[in-house]
């Protein structure tokens, strides 16, 4: 829940921010790449979609950078798809092992504010 609902709406706006910033694609061209619409793009941008997970994104450097990478090989178009899918997987993975996640279940569950750690930085992937 917390990835669907918090961490992968952050990634695809940290994405799509990328790629007009720093690449100067166009809402239409990234909305294309991303396979979302270009209303979906601006409130990427507008972080009215994705904002709840952004801080977390942004307060890890390997995530910042796997995000770049991401960005990079999507706007040059000749990484396979399935390469883009692990390094996506990978800032989940960055992620919990940071106990970043971990942050956002306390936020979601406060009962979890009891426990000493949360599972899914323990979990195997």
């Amino acid at each position: 829940m917390i990835v669907v609902q918090y961490i992968l709406p952050a990634l695809r706006g940290a994405i799509a921010k990328e790629l007009i910033e720093e690449h100067g694609l166009r809402k239409t061209e990234v909305a294309d790449m991303m396979e979302v619409t270009p209303a979906a793009v601006t409130q990427y941008l507008n972080r009215s979609r994705g904002d709840a997970g952004s801080g977390v994104l942004e307060r890890s450097s390997s995530v910042i950078s796997l995000v770049s990478e991401i960005a990079s090989d999507l706007a040059e178009g000749q990484t396979p798809p399935d390469v883009l899918l692990m390094k996506m997987c990978r800032v989940c993975y960055t992620l919990r092992t940071e106990g970043l996640v971990c942050e956002l279940h306390r936020e979601a569950m406060p009962s979890l504010n009891q426990a000493k750690s949360c599972a899914c930085s323990h979990a195997p992937i």
